[in-house]
């Protein structure tokens, strides 16, 4: 069996998921992980399938295919080797949007050599009429040797300079 990866996006519309898995299901894969969601009228996703070495070929080629059937764009990579594991940490920080919040603070975490497992941001009304708050979560995997507190240490002062709350917990995996 060869894991692959597949990441997939197209113009919102019904079928899209139901579409895919026929195609892995045809060449005798199995849908293992996925992370799919609709943001600003598209339809994204990233989905880890198993097929056998020897379809991999013709489902690649089927995947590829979904772009003309329905529209929807796929691509497959051979899956990685999951990375060197670590100590997972929850993230989230709460603020004023403004420009660079991202990057700052991934660039902090990147100098850190913290792994981003899982991301997700969203904005959304202040309380009282006070602007646009930008919030985001992050489940990010600490190396061995680097302490939760070596990157607090690190996202303090952009937090500060931000004006945004950051909290790091432990990560609970259930």
């Amino acid at each position: 069996m060869t894991l692959l990866v597949l990441t997939a996006v197209g113009d919102d519309r019904e079928g899209l998921v139901s579409a895919l898995s026929r195609a892995v299901e045809a060449h005798g894969g199995n849908w293992l992980d996925s992370q799919l969601a609709r943001l600003a009228g598209k339809f994204a996703g990233i989905v880890l399938v198993d097929v056998p070495e020897e379809n991999v070929r013709a489902f690649t080629d089927a995947a590829a295919g979904l772009r003309e059937q329905i529209g929807w764009k796929v691509d497959s990579t051979p899956a990685g080797d999951g990375g060197e594991a670590g100590r997972a940490v929850h993230v989230h920080l709460v603020g004023l949007d403004r420009s660079g919040m991202v990057r700052r603070v991934s660039a902090a975490l990147a100098e850190q050599h913290v792994s981003i497992h899982r991301f997700r941001s969203w904005t959304h009304d202040a309380p009282q009429g006070g602007g646009l708050l930008f919030e985001a979560e992050a489940v990010v995997t600490l190396p061995h040797g680097v302490e939760e507190e070596t990157v607090r240490r690190a996202l303090e002062p952009i937090a500060d300079e931000l004006v945004v709350d950051l909290e790091l917990l432990e990560h609970d995996a259930s």
